[in-house]
Parts: structure tokens; C-alpha cells; sequence
């Protein structure tokens, strides 16, 4: 029998089916290997040559030697200009200029991504997110950080050059806000972090946790909205991704490659986006219940269907438990959970 789980947070319905799955195994045909574009075709190879220039910074600040550029994206969703983004009408429609940031950040290899980069390689690129975002929160025009990371062209990525995009809005976004409203309200009823009593919960029962270290973890949700989704937590409470301490973010990028990898050795290498979830840059006070945290969604299965469009509400065929233990090597003969 099928099991429809609420999801705690959000309070969203999730229809658990897994036993429509009837032939797991197509997941993890082999596929052809990568193919790496060439080196000398890429824009990131020569940022002044490709009219990626100038960067916002380098790090380290050099031309020829940097390991990290973050630079403005060349075909933008959002610019910025003199003014704030202003709320006008038009009729019945509210709308406003596109004002924001489109920006890129690249690392040097042209080869590896986080799976395969030593974690301190990883470490600079997500200080120099946190040193934009930092920036960002001096800009009154600005309220929410979108950060994000598309690897392969089933999921949105054009470029084979790992790259990591934020885009920096002027409001904050309906999934997000529903994510902030859903945490609060855990958090009045409860006094605790909503996060934090799953962790809770999660290390205790063992079966969905994918990996740990000290100060990080990753999980497969009870209540997964995407197919495969593992999300990857910081153990201490801490609600803005920019605030996070050295040695707290180190772990988390452990653990995120320690993920990627398994998703690359079990799940016959998907494409697959990951993106950070963290509060506002502005009215930061409001967001002390919140907890960030990164959700990895590998894409392996064809769009939604017209009852998950037409209600909002999934169907998913595949149970975290039973995840869990593939991305474990563990594979079970059926997908459905004990």
C-alpha cells in the first residue's frame, strides 16, 4: 500500500509509491563516460579574452595565478543599476525592474568538480560565496542570495567547466518564504529548530543517514519533494550559510563530495543540480529559528506528470530508506523499504 507523508516543515503531502517501480535496475545502466570540452574553447580559460572581465574579485588577486574568480554572469537574468527595484502596477499585475546580481563562481580546474576537488580547493570557492554574500548584504536594494550549482545539461548546465552561480534577488522566493513561515511555526510551537529535532531524530534511527563527520551530515528526507534528494546539514544550529565558521564548513564540503560521489558510483553518474538553502540577508534577527542547509537532486527521471503540475503534490516511487542504502552499496532487490 501506498503512504502519503506531510512534510514538517513546509506541511506539503508527498505520495510514497514505491512499488511502481518496477524495474529499479534501469537506474543504473551504464552510461557513456563524460566527455570533457576542450580547454581552449572554454570562456573561463582566458577571462579577459572571453569578455569575462573584470571580475568582482580573484582569490587570490591575481591575473595569471588566481583559483577563484567571481564574475558578473555575461547573459544575465538581473542587473543592477541606480535605482531599487520598485514595485509598479500595470492593470490588475504588480511587477518591477529586473534589478539584482547574475554572478559566477569559477574555479581554476577546468576538469573537477566538487566530487573530485581536494576539500581545502572546495573551501576557497565557497569562502569567496561567502565573501559575495557578505557584499550583497550592504546592498539596501536586496533581500535573498539564490546559490546553486548545475552539473550536466539535463540539468540546466551549457558549460562543462564547473561553475557555480548566485543570483541575488530582490525579494525573497516563494519557496523559500514557505520554508522560513514553516520553520517559525515549528519553532513557536516547539521553542526548538525544526532541523535540529530531525537531525535528532535521524541519527538516532540510522536508516536514512547517507554520511557523517563532526560538524556535518547528510540525509535522505522522509518526505522527499524530488526523486533521490539528499539534503546536507550543519550539526550546530546556524541559520545564514555567510555566518558559517571555518572548520563548521569545511566538514559540510566533506560531506558533500562524500555524497556526490556515492550519487557518481551508484547512481551511474546523473547530472544533477545542488543549491543552498539559507535565510534572508536582510532583517536577519526575523531568521534565528532557521537552519541551512544544501539539497542535492540528481536528475534521473522524465518531468513531472499532469496530477504532480495540475496539484502540486509528488509522487514518488522510490523510498529514502531504500536510497540510502544504494547510495551505501548496498542495493536492495526491490525498491520497497522494510
Amino acid at each position: 500500500m501506498s503512504e502519503i507523508r506531510q512534510d514538517i516543515v513546509s506541511g506539503d503531502w508527498v505520495i510514497m509509491v514505491p512499488e511502481r517501480a518496477k524495474r529499479p535496475d534501469q537506474l543504473f545502466a551504464k552510461k557513456e563516460k563524460r566527455k570533457p570540452t576542450p580547454k581552449a574553447t572554454c570562456p573561463f580559460e582566458d577571462l579577459r579574452g572571453t569578455g569575462n572581465w573584470p571580475p568582482h574579485f580573484l582569490v587570490p588577486n591575481d591575473e595569471k595565478k588566481w583559483r577563484v574568480a567571481v564574475i558578473p554572469n555575461k547573459y544575465p537574468a538581473l542587473a543592477h543599476g541606480e535605482q531599487c527595484a520598485d514595485i509598479h502596477h500595470r492593470g490588475p499585475y504588480a511587477y518591477r525592474k529586473g534589478v539584482g546580481y547574475h554572478d559566477l563562481v569559477v574555479g581554476r580546474d577546468h576538469f573537477r568538480n566538487i566530487a573530485d576537488l581536494p576539500p581545502k580547493a572546495t573551501l576557497e570557492i565557497f569562502e569567496a560565496m561567502q565573501r559575495r554574500f557578505r557584499m550583497a548584504e550592504e546592498d539596501d536594494c536586496l533581500a535573498y542570495v539564490s546559490t546553486f550549482f548545475n552539473w550536466g545539461p539535463l540539468a540546466g548546465a551549457s558549460l562543462y567547466h564547473p561553475h557555480y552561480q548566485m543570483l541575488t534577488l530582490p525579494f525573497i522566493p516563494p519557496e523559500v518564504e514557505g520554508s522560513l513561515g514553516g520553520s517559525k511555526r515549528y519553532f513557536k510551537k516547539h521553542h526548538r529548530c525544526v532541523h535540529c529535532d530531525v537531525l535528532k531524530y535521524e541519527r538516532k534511527a540510522k536508516t536514512r543517514v547517507v554520511d557523517e563527520n563532526a560538524r556535518a551530515i547528510a540525509v535522505a528526507p522522509f518526505v522527499p519533494k524530488s526523486r533521490m534528494e539528499v539534503s546536507i546539514y550543519p550539526k550546530r544550529h546556524e541559520p545564514f550559510f555567510e555566518k558559517t565558521p571555518r572548520r563548521d564548513l569545511l566538514d559540510i564540503i566533506i560531506v558533500l563530495k562524500s555524497t556526490l560521489q556515492r550519487m557518481r558510483k551508484y547512481l551511474a553518474d546523473p547530472d544533477l543540480n545542488f543549491f543552498i538553502h539559507t535565510g534572508p540577508i536582510k532583517d536577519q534577527k526575523k531568521y534565528a529559528h532557521y537552519h541551512w542547509h544544501i539539497d542535492v537532486i540528481p536528475k534521473i527521471f522524465p518531468p513531472p506528470g499532469g496530477f504532480e503540475l495540475s496539484t502540486g503534490t509528488d509522487i514518488n516511487v522510490f523510498d529514502p530508506d531504500w536510497l540510502t542504502a544504494v547510495l551505501h552499496g548496498r542495493r536492495p532487490p526491490h525498491p520497497l523499504s522494510s
